[in-house]
């Protein structure tokens, strides 16, 4: 009997000992489940982002509508829209249509159609055709002139910054953008350039959204490496340039 007993309290020593290993392994556990979601939190506020963002791309167009065409959030509705961008650049750049006479045509067009619709009414026994009364409101009118005044400021405000000596950088960066969209422009006209851009919208934005993790940290060491050779261009060329004395300072 007492080598029975002997041998219960060594088994329930045994029990005590698992039980004691599993409580601390579960601790352990929580506490490394722990490190992960503040480590993954650190780690997601130390992913570059393209320009600096911090919205969703959806936000960052705009949201509602005219995002979710961008984005192909609705297929059909996308689709049609790229669809009928294209088919205006192919009636005007490649059939080499007038938008002016196109125009004119088709008000020649819907005007006579709609004329003889009014007069033939009372011999076909038909209800006249039913013309809308087509007003422009002036709330939307207003927003958009507003949205459109601030946009014009902040663009003059930006040039007069440049213009102002103070950022070689900004400077050259607006300058080399310029001088890239020239020779653009010299080798399509506005409608092209337009239609590029368009199409630009519909791709660019929803391809990023697909990869952005990738496309983002290849950005990250394309800027790292741009910078590098900033730095190696402002050492040897920006440095030596001889600048003018600042307005602000004073006079000997």
């Amino acid at each position: 009997m007492a080598e029975h007993d002997k041998e219960d309290s060594v088994i329930e020593s045994v029990k005590e000992k698992i039980h004691d290993h599993d409580t601390s392994s579960d601790s352990d556990s929580d506490s490394d489940h722990g490190k992960p979601k503040s480590e993954s939190d650190s780690l997601k506020s130390k992913i570059y982002r393209l320009f600096g963002r911090e919205k969703p791309v959806h936000k960052v167009l705009g949201g509602g509508k005219p995002a979710d065409i961008f984005l192909w959030r609705n297929k059909k509705i996308s689709a049609g829209v790229l669809g009928g961008a294209t088919a205006i650049w192919v009636l005007f750049e490649l059939l080499e249509c007038h938008l002016l006479t196109l125009v004119c045509y088709f008000l020649i067009l819907t005007l006579a159609l709609l004329f003889l619709w009014s007069n033939a009414s009372t011999f076909i026994n038909k209800s006249p055709p039913h013309i809308p009364e087509v007003r422009i409101p002036e709330e939307p009118v207003i927003q958009i002139a507003a949205a459109l005044r601030i946009e014009i400021n902040w663009a003059f405000s930006v040039l007069r910054d440049i213009a102002s000596g103070r950022d070689l950088k900004k400077f050259l960066s607006v300058i080399a953008g310029l001088w890239v969209l020239s020779i653009v422009g010299s080798w399509c006209n506005f409608l092209t350039l337009f239609y590029i851009a368009f199409v630009l919208l519909h791709t660019v934005p929803v391809f990023y959204e697909k990869y952005e993790d990738q496309v983002d940290a290849f950005a990250e060491k394309a800027m790292i490496e741009i910078k590098k050779q900033y730095a190696v261009f402002d050492a040897k060329v920006l440095r030596k340039i001889p600048r003018g004395p600042l307005k602000g300072m004073k006079k000997d």
